[in-house]
């Protein structure tokens, strides 16, 4: 008989998961983590439709509800998905998600790649240092290669075209969100938004730094976070859905 997880750690992005994996490996310690993964196929339009039905597939046959988590538009599929089956799900953390939840680092790069009419190799260039804040020729060459792997298999549904926006709201569950303070994409106002959606029980913590990727520079500092989250109201939870 398969374990049942939990908590389920969301990911659409193949390319990027490899910034996942120290955190991951941190709250693993502790609790039962099942890495749940989304590879859009290329013949398939940019949306999150398909995953969000894969997603509630699995999560039927868990049998009980468990603890999501997800960064940018991992995050986002997370937060779509509490909306819809908040009974599925014993908690939500978002980590580098604004109270406008669509806004990720592609929401950046196509905006400036219509304003600025550069290449796309100049944008994703500068691009890798905002995210990251590395300047060494050779790094950036690599990380260049993870977004543009990311820009052809993500199912964000931004383009050049178009921006989706995700209107802001709450979940019925418990929420977490983290962010860094020096993140380009989610600024410390996009962080400081949720507040106002909050409910009793919800948090939000700010890390002092790391940039739009805070959780891989700082898993223990983040996972701290994260497993008090879960410990502090997993008993209440408990005692709700037994009442």
């Amino acid at each position: 008989m398969p374990t049942i997880p939990d908590a389920v750690w969301l990911n659409v992005s193949p390319s990027l998961q490899r910034f996942d994996q120290s955190l991951i490996h941190y709250l693993s310690q502790k609790w039962i983590i099942a890495q749940w993964e989304y590879h859009q196929d290329p013949d398939e339009s940019s949306s999150l439709d398909v995953a969000l039905v894969l997603l509630h597939n699995y999560l039927v046959s868990c049998d009980r509800p468990v603890h999501l988590i997800g960064h940018s538009t991992s995050g986002l599929l997370g937060l779509l998905y509490t909306r819809q089956h908040p009974e599925l799900v014993n908690s939500l953390t978002l980590l580098s998600v604004g109270v406008h939840p669509a806004v990720n680092w592609q929401a950046h790069y196509y905006v400036q790649l219509q304003v600025l009419r550069c290449s796309r190799q100049i944008i994703l260039a500068q691009m890798t240092y905002n995210l990251f804040g590395y300047n060494n020729r050779y790094r950036t060459k690599g990380l260049v290669e993870i977004l543009e792997k990311d820009l052809e298999s993500s199912p964000c549904p931004h383009s050049l075209f178009q921006r989706v926006c995700v209107p802001p709201g709450s979940v019925p569950v418990p929420l977490l969100v983290c962010g860094s303070r020096d993140d380009m994409v989610v600024d410390p106002n996009e962080l400081q938004g949720w507040l106002s959606w909050f409910k009793e029980g919800d948090r939000l913590w700010e890390c002092l730094e790391g940039g739009h990727f805070f959780h891989s520079v700082y898993p223990h500092s983040v996972g701290t976070q994260i497993l008090d989250f879960w410990q502090s109201d997993h008993s209440v939870l408990l005692q709700g859905k037994r009442e």
